[in-house]
């Protein structure tokens, strides 16, 4: 078998052909499906490997120190044979791998041959085709959880034990200096914790992957930013913790946590940084220094790793084994993700090649896996981007009262939802209205009050006297109407969806750039309807990670409904299910960062699961099989030990402390339709902000895009920009 190893006198590395190892008892034979590079540890070991005698004596002072006592105790010359026969011996690399169990030694029974294992150990889970790994350094894989993603259990469970060392608890703050792999494993898993998270790093790209993978704000700690944060975030007083995850000389580390760190904070060292402390800023705020040991309780210890005798779990809660399943499960559950850590997969043929491009920077990475042979190359995770518009904004003008409004479509859900509301509103003047065909538009004329009626949509679009444009059309026109609408200096209210493919929802935003109009509202009226605005105010804040379930009931449409010309129109959750994540996003306070989808053959139910950059998830399960009989939407929000639940816009209530209860049944579902109007038609009088951000409606139009991408993919899809 083959086994990457390094000459630690000549820094040479080699994929060298070695025996396979033998299968002891208490431990089993795992074949290598991935392996982690440590961007960090390892790649520190190879660079002291390259360096000349003396640039390794002065990085290992510990290993000067225990050769001068080698030379007192047993002389010069054996020192010198003895020290040059380890230097001159390959040693191995790696210690965070997956693979599959290929045999299973005397006293093993709780995997089988066949098992997906993830393994531990500087000995024991090697770059190498073949590794023995005792009990307590492997864990079993859950169900659905890539292979790719189970090779990053080592260095999770340290990231992990770091955490657990820092005590934090829920609503508290924290800082995270040295946003390397390890760092942006820390920053997920606070968030997960409801903690609020900085994050300090030099590199601009590592602070903004740490920002979209739940921190509140991260920056240069030579700048004033990371400092500006902390005071923002805790009043002034400083973080609750300090988690120095940098390697490196220099002692600014040390420095920062002391000075931002609150009265009697806490200041966990995961990685291998300087550690001078100054006495007075450490001793004047009494501040906690504590180290986190690796992987956690039972590391070093041969009786626990080599032996498998663990530790009661009445004694130590987490010990190394317990870690490592930990942080699997929270992969496999979607609080961690690591997929958009991963920069480079190399087959492992070309191990060599790729540490020699680590080491001279050529690579760029935060981690890197090796791919072993008989691995399948897989796809790359897909991805949706969520532009951002970069818009030199025009002022938007105040309007007399009335507000002419134009409606360009006047079908069931304009004649039903949106113009009743419209007609007999203060304020308000139908001026035109624009169809396809003549009568369509003077029915509408003559149920609503319009004062013409067209089918010349150029007319409209250049009538000055016109301040904003309905679309509520087919969805496939939607994008190309806004685009013209925008351009054309008119507000617009546009019926979801408001594109859809990437392509229509790009040529919106480019007409926003190029006209500086960004006067766009989305018909997503859920998050306006009263009785949840009243739900939301009874839930109150949130300080911890939120766990969301919309069931939507939407039953089967009629034979012959358009909705059902997907070649044209789209998918059903394509033109509605927008409706459904712009208000779990408003009830979570922020835009998903990864969509995964899965729908039963056979029908158009569908189960959408989003995550979020706190580690809240929502999941809409949109099915079209149910009874008829039942609420078409149900809805519960669980966090800080209450829940909010709303029962088809007809009954609220929320269970925390105190229990409130919707006190009466309103006379017809009201889904915010009217209230939406109002906001709308209020920002178009007064030239105020829209109802809802453009930055919020582009979000959860490309959450939407990315589900019929995640069914396509068979995987979960990362909306790149999102924040």
């Amino acid at each position: 078998m083959k086994q990457v190893v390094q000459n630690y006198r000549s820094g040479e590395l080699a994929l060298l052909d070695v025996p396979v190892p033998g299968c002891k008892p208490g431990g089993v034979l795992v074949r290598s499906t991935y392996s982690l590079i440590s961007t960090g540890t390892e790649l520190m070991k190879v660079s002291e490997a390259g360096m000349s005698m003396v640039g390794k004596a002065r990085s290992r002072p510990d290993q000067v120190a225990k050769v001068v006592q080698s030379v007192a105790a047993n002389g010069a010359p054996a020192t010198y044979r003895k020290v040059m026969g380890k230097l001159d011996s390959y040693t191995p690399l790696g210690y965070s791998l997956c693979g599959v169990v290929e045999q299973v030694g005397a006293g093993i029974d709780d995997v089988k041959v066949g098992d997906l294992v993830a393994c531990a150990g500087n000995e024991h889970a090697l770059h190498a085709e073949l590794n023995w790994v005792p009990k307590n350094l492997y864990a079993r894989v859950p169900d659905g959880l890539a292979p790719r993603h189970a090779a990053f259990g080592t260095v999770g469970s340290i990231a992990l034990q770091g955490v657990r060392q820092g005590e934090s608890r829920l609503g508290e703050v924290a800082l995270v200096i040295g946003l390397g792999l390890i760092g942006q494993l820390v920053v997920q898993l606070l968030a997960a914790s409801g903690v609020r998270v900085v994050g300090a790093d030099p590199d601009p790209a590592r602070c903004e992957l740490a920002e979209r993978l739940g921190a509140a704000a991260c920056g240069d700690p030579a700048s004033a930013a990371v400092e500006t944060a902390v005071a923002e975030l805790t009043d002034g007083h400083g973080v609750d913790q300090v988690y120095l995850a940098a390697g490196g000389g220099s002692n600014q580390p040390v420095e920062l946590a002391a000075r931002l760190c609150r009265d009697r904070g806490r200041v966990v060292d995961i990685g291998k940084c300087r550690l001078d402390l100054p006495w007075n800023a450490y001793y004047e705020k009494e501040l906690d220094v504590r180290f986190s040991r690796s992987y956690g309780p039972g590391r070093y210890d041969p009786e626990y790793e080599l032996q498998g005798r663990d530790y009661p779990i009445g004694y130590v809660r987490w010990t190394e084994r317990r870690n490592l399943a930990c942080f699997l499960d929270l992969m496999a559950r979607g609080s961690v993700d690591v997929e958009p850590l991963v920069s480079h997969v190399a087959d492992f043929d070309d191990a060599v090649e790729t540490y020699r491009s680590l080491k001279d920077g050529e690579l760029k990475a935060v981690a890197v896996l090796f791919r072993y042979p008989g691995q399948e190359v897989e796809a790359e995770a897909p991805v949706v981007a969520v532009p951002s518009v970069n818009v030199k904004r025009s002022p938007a003008r105040a309007v007399r009262t009335p507000v002419r409004l134009a409606f360009v479509g006047a079908g069931n859900y304009a004649s039903s939802m949106l113009l009743p509301h419209l007609a007999r509103r203060d304020g308000v003047e139908l001026s035109t209205v624009v169809t396809t065909t003549a009568l369509s538009g003077a029915n509408a004329q003559r149920k609503f009050g319009f004062a013409g009626a067209t089918t010349d949509l150029d007319a409209v679009l250049g009538d000055t006297s016109v301040d904003a444009v309905f679309v509520v059309t087919r969805h496939s026109s939607h994008a190309e109407l806004t685009r013209k609408a925008l351009l054309a200096g008119k507000a617009v209210f546009v019926e979801k969806p408001l594109a859809l493919t990437e392509d229509e929802l790009a040529g919106v935003l480019a007409a926003v750039e190029e006209s500086g109009n960004d006067r766009l509202q989305v018909g997503f009226n859920r998050r306006f309807a009263p009785l949840l605005q009243e739900a939301g105010k009874r839930f109150g804040t949130r300080t911890g990670p939120a766990s969301l379930r919309y069931l939507v009931n939407a039953g089967r449409l009629d034979h012959g409904s358009w909705y059902l010309q997907q070649g044209t129109e789209g998918s059903r959750f394509a033109g509605e299910g927008g409706h459904f994540i712009d208000t779990a996003s408003w009830l979570l306070e922020a835009d998903p960062v990864s969509v995964y989808a899965v729908a039963p053959s056979g029908n158009e139910d569908l189960q959408v699961v989003l995550r979020y950059p706190d580690g809240s998830t929502a999941t809409i399960s949109y099915v079209t099989t149910g009874s008829s009989g039942f609420p078409k939407e149900t809805l519960d929000l669980i966090a800080d030990g209450k829940v909010l639940r709303l029962d088809d816009f007809v009954r609220a209530s929320v269970h925390g402390r105190k229990r409130w209860v919707s006190s009466r049944l309103p006379k017809a579902r009201d889904k915010g339709q009217n209230a939406e109007l109002a906001a709308f038609v209020k920002a178009v009088r007064t030239g105020g902000p829209m109802p809802v951000p453009l930055r919020s409606l582009v979000a959860t139009t490309a959450a939407t895009l990315a589900v019929q991408a995640s069914l396509a993919g068979g995987a979960p899809v990362t909306l790149t920009g999102s924040r």
